[in-house]
């Protein structure tokens, strides 16, 4: 079975954020194909999204490398980041389904419990997947990519400490839900403007260094499911 190169640019995507490539490192094919299990063809694919991506850099006579972004271009990640998701929870506010409320509302009374019980790793991921279901209710396939590649590079380049008052973190997040039901796109910019603000804050810039763990193969159950 072909292994589809999304999946594999996922893998690679992932151990580059994590650190199992340090910043400069060369990525062969052969290296990439027998790291994870796959032939040459969907690591060329996947070689070629993630350097679209800025992961990824291609020297000429030396092939391809990890990307070393400057100080400069992780601020202007940020920049980007503090314009673009509050456009993506106001369009959110405009085009949003059931569905994503569903979702939503669920992940902010998941992070509001958790948050008063003090679980810092769980509220980690929940930001995430809020983020990126907010991202996803915007209606803009274009919109909803920039902002999952911003969240990627943006791990990559930074460590985010924990909120000093993640109990009114939450509520922002919660106001921000409301704002979107109600179809009030320029409260939901305003406060998600707020909101990106005050995250952007915590931010702090990521030294390069290498990091030894190992990820599995691509797992080729999941790409059939």
């Amino acid at each position: 079975m072909r292994i589809p190169a999304h999946s594999v640019c996922t893998a690679i995507r992932d151990d580059i954020v994590s650190g199992v490539y340090e910043r400069g490192s060369r990525l062969t094919e052969e290296q990439l194909a027998r790291r994870y299990g796959v032939s040459r063809v969907p690591v060329r694919e996947a070689l070629r999204t993630l350097e679209s991506e800025g992961f990824v850099v291609t020297r000429r006579h030396a092939g391809a490398h990890v990307a070393e972004p400057t100080e400069q271009e992780a601020a202007d990640l940020l920049e980007i980041r503090l314009l673009l998701e509050p456009l993506g929870a106001a369009r959110a506010a405009q085009r949003r389904t059931e569905a994503h409320l569903k979702v939503l509302r669920g992940l902010v009374r998941l992070g509001q419990d958790r948050a008063r019980r003090g679980q810092g790793e769980d509220l980690r991921s929940l930001g995430a997947w809020f983020h990126e279901t907010l991202a996803q209710a915007c209606g803009s396939p274009g919109l909803t990519a920039l902002l999952t590649q911003l969240r990627h590079k943006t791990a990559w380049m930074y460590t985010v400490d924990q909120p000093v008052a993640p109990v009114e973190s939450w509520a922002e997040h919660g106001a921000i839900v409301d704002a979107v039901a109600r179809g009030d796109s320029e409260r939901a910019r305003a406060l998600t403007a707020l909101h990106a603000e005050r995250a952007a804050a915590a931010h702090r810039l990521r030294r390069p260094e290498r990091v030894r763990t190992s990820q599995h193969a691509v797992n080729i159950a999941s790409v059939r499911n």
